[in-house]
């Protein structure tokens, strides 16, 4: 890693082509290099193919209107998919919850994606989470069941009982993953078996309350 700090390289389009990629998280200058590289090897549509696809998806995509997942269209394949369960609901922290749970093939309910969750420490409050939505779609009677799909961290453990209290008043049922997700553990992570049992088995969220 030091080496290719310090080498000169031989092009000032390839250190402008580096440092972009490596600006990127968990990419290094050492794999930046690497890619870039790779890169110039492939015939020269492949490369403007692959640069436009990301342009595309940066400006192409957008937010659920309903759920606030990422979407080709307004409305999720999710939500618009009529054989999912709309009584049933999952919030999580960010599309790649639900992207792990989709995986597991456990749940047949839909999602609502907070976009991040309570962190002071970040400067993140209720205010900046998805959190007006909820109640709204709370508010059609649709939904008679929330499942809390957050990470088992202090903020994630934090915001759901922000949740819960914030949704008191509705009359549904409140549950939270199981147990089989570690304490301290992000959602994202956890294997799929792990994940999809602690979501067949989920449980009251106030059983949580009550280890506590």
């Amino acid at each position: 890693m030091r080496y290719i700090c310090r080498m000169q390289l031989p092009s000032k389009l390839i250190e402008d082509a580096v440092d972009q990629m490596a600006s990127l998280p968990g990419i290094g200058k050492r794999t930046a290099l690497r890619l870039v590289l790779s890169l110039l090897k492939k015939d020269s549509k492949d490369v403007r193919r692959f640069a436009e696809s990301f342009i595309k998806l940066k400006e192409d995509i957008c937010e659920c209107s309903i759920c606030h997942n990422l979407s080709d269209s307004p409305t999720c394949s999710i939500c618009s998919n009529p054989s999912r369960d709309e009584s049933l609901v999952c919030v999580v922290e960010d599309i790649r919850d639900i992207m792990a749970i989709e995986a597991t093939h456990q749940f047949r309910g839909r999602y609502h994606v907070l976009g991040g969750i309570i962190s002071p420490i970040d400067g993140i409050g209720p205010a900046d989470l998805h959190i007006t939505s909820l109640i709204d779609r709370l508010k059609s009677g649709e939904i008679k069941e929330i499942l809390l799909a957050l990470s088992t961290t202090m903020e994630g453990e934090t915001t759901a009982f922000y949740l819960y209290r914030k949704i008191a008043d509705f009359d549904l049922k409140v549950t939270s993953i199981a147990r089989g997700i570690g304490h301290g553990d992000e959602l994202q992570y956890a294997d799929e078996l792990t994940l999809g049992k602690s979501i067949v088995n989920r449980v009251p969220y106030e059983n949580s309350l009550n280890r506590s």
